[in-house]
């Protein structure tokens, strides 16, 4: 039924359960599986020219943090027996640069992590699996915490 699954990761025990979801899945359908995180190259852009200085220390912990985040998914996959491609992708925002992936892979299902914020706290934060679900036309499987 999915022939190939996406798992977004962040690096949080909220991605960790989407990861175990989607290693059921894909030993039940027999999947190809990817799973990438996404990395704003340009975080402060819109906020001024004050926070140009810490760009460069910004991506280097960016990357560390996706590189640590893809390892602890990969490794859990490949402990589970299914194959996995990993990989860090930048994107100007993270719900884009999972659609666009999803897309570009031609995944047909998307597994991923909800933290299940409300209020004031997703008005600031936002939600990335929110704007996942309103842009894509895939299924999408949220895990919540």
């Amino acid at each position: 039924m999915f022939k190939h699954i996406l798992v977004p990761v962040d690096g949080s025990p909220t991605a960790q359960l989407a990861v175990e979801k989607a290693i059921q899945l894909a030993k039940a359908f027999d999947s190809r599986v990817s799973t990438i995180f996404v990395i704003d190259p340009y975080p402060f852009t819109g906020v001024g020219t004050d926070f140009a200085y810490g760009q460069a220390e910004y991506l280097s912990a960016a990357t560390a943090e996706a590189n640590a985040a893809v390892k602890a998914a990969k490794a859990a996959f490949m402990d589970a027996g299914v194959s996995v491609e990993a990989s860090v992708i930048e994107s100007h925002s993270a719900w884009r640069g999972v659609v666009q992936a999803a897309e570009s892979m031609q995944a047909d299902l998307i597994v991923m992590g909800s933290h299940g914020r409300s209020g004031l706290e997703k008005l600031v934060l936002g939600s990335v699996t929110q704007a996942v679900l309103s842009h894509t036309k895939l299924p999408v499987l949220v895990v919540r915490d």
